[in-house]
């Protein structure tokens, strides 16, 4: 199941960005304001199916490395630690967003 399960929530997850960074470009270069918020209001939507499919991504590859060992799988596994700190990372702007705005208390 892991086998299965890694390359397509990998697949899913890499298309959301791929398509998120895209429509943001050409909604940034070409389009009006009103379909640049739409753009991003429905990446928010999005992030619904892309932030399971990396943790899935993240889970299953890390259930498949299993006791192996080597270099190109030290590699991925170095960048993923950079990729969860990232999630992080942005969890701390979000928290930092909603107390700018108000939406949140500060202590």
């Amino acid at each position: 199941m892991k086998k299965l399960v890694h390359p397509i929530a990998g697949t899913v997850a890499m298309l959301c960005i791929g398509s998120f960074w895209l429509s943001t470009l050409v909604s940034e270069l070409f389009l009006s304001l009103d379909a640049i918020v739409l753009v991003k209001h429905t990446i928010l939507q999005a992030m619904w199916v892309m932030i399971p499919a990396m943790a899935a991504t993240g889970g299953s590859g890390f259930a498949l490395s299993g006791e192996r060992k080597g270099k190109l799988l030290g590699s991925k596994k170095k960048r993923m630690q950079f990729i969860a700190a990232n999630f992080s990372l942005m969890a701390l702007n979000f928290r930092d967003g909603l107390k700018l705005s108000g939406r949140l208390r500060r202590k």
